[in-house]
């Protein structure tokens, strides 16, 4: 399975059923770049971890909105995914929390960026960690995440009229990506996003985990010692390793990088 935009081609990993790109941080970079300094046309690019992964294995419609959009892996678990259906990790943990910042600081032409999301004070403040982190890009906060349904359209409407570049979404799995699929089309974006916690991170609501934590990849543990109320999310995780376990076990039919096809089982 490939994807390929203009001058970037990426393989992609079957990840329970879900192609995956595998683009390392300058590939994914450089795709991002491209679609958003594009004349026209539009890319939505998602994330994946275990937490929308479980909500991908019981709902369809949101199985299918993923599959229509351009998905990253986010997290060490779908390390972990990948080390069992491919016998390999994924060349980056391209995390919403780091690719974006990265991503605005990598791209140096001037572009605008609409924010859609999280509470209205949190979306605030994050707009201005940007602005300080990267100045020479326009932010524009257009509506909180708890606007009603039927706002959408009126919403999408000043985000057009707004001429942005760039689209951040952050409302939460399943919704950010459902709503994406519905409301968000071609003119108001050329790079669409959805984010999850970006910005509350951004805020400051969320505690950084130190590097020398990171580098073990014992991020999960961490904060749990910091917040045992995250217990749910790694019940979540413990979750996602059965539904691996169980579609390695299956002998699913998965297409590997080399364009062969092989049993889940054999890979």
């Amino acid at each position: 399975m490939n994807l390929v935009s203009g001058n970037i081609t990426a393989s992609q990993r079957d990840i329970l059923g879900l192609p995956v790109c595998d683009l390392g941080w300058a590939e994914a970079f450089a795709f991002a770049e491209e679609v958003a300094t594009m004349p026209f046309g539009q890319s939505v690019i998602a994330f994946i971890n275990p937490g929308n992964a479980n909500l991908m294995m019981r709902d369809p419609e949101y199985r299918s909105v993923l599959e229509r959009q351009v998905v990253l892996p986010d997290g060490d678990g779908v390390d972990i995914a990948s080390m069992v259906f491919h016998g390999r990790k994924f060349p980056a943990n391209l995390t919403s929390i780091a690719f974006v910042p990265a991503l605005l600081t990598y791209i140096a032409k001037p572009m605008r960026v609409a924010l859609i999301g999280a509470q209205s004070e949190t979306l605030v403040r994050a707009a201005d960690t940007l602005r300080q982190h990267t100045p020479w890009h326009e932010f524009l906060p257009i509506a909180d995440g708890h606007f009603d349904q039927g706002q959408s359209d009126a919403i999408m409407e000043r985000v057009r009229e707004a001429n942005v570049d760039i689209l951040l979404v952050s409302m939460g799995s399943p919704a950010q990506e459902k709503w994406i699929d519905r409301h968000v089309g071609p003119g108001h974006a050329r790079l669409v996003l959805s984010l999850g916690p970006l910005f509350d991170a951004l805020a400051g609501n969320t505690p950084a985990i130190p590097e020398a934590v990171r580098r073990f990849r014992l991020g999960w543990f961490y904060r749990l010692m910091k917040a045992p109320s995250r217990l749910p999310q790694h019940r979540a995780q413990a979750a996602f390793a059965y539904h691996v376990l169980r579609y390695k076990l299956s002998g699913t039919v998965m297409v590997r990088d080399d364009g062969h096809t092989a049993k889940a089982g054999s890979l």
